[in-house]
């Protein structure tokens, strides 16, 4: 059998193109598919939680963007955390992290289903759910693989809807309180605001910004990486960032307080109001696709994520490593994660987002962590690297981290808990008792797997 040696991956990407690929992964739509649930939360101070968690995402985008400059490889915070401190440390971000991976799938479907219920009340939940499952998983077994253009296409439809939803929701304010209206203060603070309430909003809003640390998967196809990803870690963050505070202010204007007839599909309720039944159709629609197309982007990456454990033996390998002989796909992987949706039927909207963000706080804390490490080891070797960006500024990010971890939903911290728990338990066997390092995952492309079936 001939081995042919392994393609190349070509450095053609630059700053723009890893910036809109990190924006489009964010799905900009999703600061309104969540809309209801953190202004329940906050009491109606929306764009101050996302304001918060712009700037925890700041300050760790700093330090993905310092790590990904120091270890240019696939990988994220698993690899940097592997590499600056400790290989089972390291395993068990990864462990966190795959909490946030296996279980991102299902909130893309539960926010579709909960959107879709809120048009056609008379069909059940569970319909909607099932069907994003089924026909999601299908396209991701046979390999199916949505062309680079259909993704710009679809990334400009959202931005579209987005853009009209903000000049609707603006010229229904200016109609109904005047100028002076379009300049209020209280989405940032109003009487029923309290720091708990904005942080546990922003421990939600955070699900918004997951994606910006995706780019770091080009990081082999970035032309001069060690320069451009940081600089498009921090862009994608802060431009992302400053796409959900303004789509937040100008739907709080629109609807201030917090009651909705159902939080978890609150913006198609303010849809109808600015813009009628055409365009609360037509914001569905955009929204149905947009969860739709993160639904199988998640799902595939999900399934790659698995099957690279597989194969490296971190978890066991006939079931993880199996490739369908026909599609050439890790179809057991993409099959596990469509089981693991059925949960979104016994979960809501915000219990499970905050579940997804306990593995990428977990993840972001431990980020920075690495850098405060890289710092200590760099100060042994002699060196003198700079303060603000290798102390203060990670330090400054795993404390907000840390603070917004801890205002996540409580049955999150504890079903995170539990997953940590069997990490543990998981690694003292992986280890015999923590006694050999674990297995090392390679973020390589050798093998033909998801999505490249002809």
């Amino acid at each position: 059998m001939d081995h042919h040696p392994a393609p190349q991956l070509v450095r053609t990407l630059k700053l723009r193109a890893v910036v809109l690929f990190g924006l489009a992964y964010m799905t900009p739509m999703i600061v309104l598919g969540t809309f209801g649930v953190v202004a329940s939360d906050t009491g109606g101070a929306v764009p101050m939680a996302y304001l918060l968690a712009l700037l925890a995402m700041l300050f760790t985008a700093h330090s993905y963007g310092k790590m990904a400059a120091a270890h240019p490889v696939a990988g994220s915070a698993y690899t940097y955390v592997r590499r600056a401190i400790d290989s089972r440390v390291g395993f068990l971000v990864g462990w966190a992290t795959l909490l946030d991976y296996f279980f991102l799938p299902m909130v893309i479907w539960l926010i579709g289903g909960a959107y879709l219920q809120a048009q056609f009340p008379q069909v059940p939940l569970w319909v909607w759910i099932v069907g994003f499952i089924v026909v999601t998983t299908g396209l991701n077994v046979r390999g199916i693989r949505t062309a680079e253009r259909v993704n710009d296409l679809l990334m400009i439809f959202q931005l579209l809807v987005i853009g009209i939803f903000v000049l609707l929701s603006l010229r229904h304010v200016f109609h109904t309180g005047g100028a002076g209206a379009l300049a209020d203060s209280t989405p940032f603070a109003n009487h029923a605001t309290t720091l708990s309430g904005i942080s546990a909003g922003a421990a939600i809003a955070a699900y918004s910004f997951l994606g910006f640390d995706a780019v770091t998967t080009l990081t082999e196809e970035t032309v001069d990486p060690k320069r451009t990803m940081p600089r498009a870690i921090m862009l994608t963050a802060l431009i992302g960032g400053t796409i959900f505070v303004a789509v937040a202010y100008a739907t709080q204007l629109v609807h201030p307080g917090s009651s909705f007839d159902d939080p978890s599909s609150a913006a198609f309720e303010i849809a109808k109001t600015i813009g009628g039944d055409l365009f609360s159709s037509v914001f569905l629609a955009g929204l149905v696709v947009a969860q739709f197309a993160s639904g199988i982007a998640a799902q595939a990456s999900t399934s790659r994520l698995l099957y690279a454990m597989g194969r490296d033996s971190v978890l066991p390998r006939r079931f993880f490593g199996y490739v369908h002989p026909r599609f050439l796909t890790p179809a057991l992987n993409i099959l596990l994660t469509g089981a693991v949706g059925l949960i979104a039927l016994r979960l809501d909207v915000a219990t499970s987002t905050s579940f997804i963000n306990f593995g990428a706080f977990t993840a972001f804390t431990f980020v920075n962590v690495s850098v405060i490490a890289t710092y200590l080891r760099r100060r042994r070797a002699g060196e003198h690297p700079n303060r603000f960006s290798y102390l203060l500024a990670p330090a400054i990010g795993a404390a907000v981290d840390l603070w917004l971890l801890a205002h996540l939903d409580g049955k999150a911290l504890t079903l995170g808990a539990v997953w940590l728990a069997l990490g543990v338990g998981y690694l003292a066997y992986l280890t015999k008792g923590f006694r050999t390092p674990p297995p090392e995952m390679e973020f390589t492309e050798e093998e033909p797997v998801a999505g490249t079936a002809k």
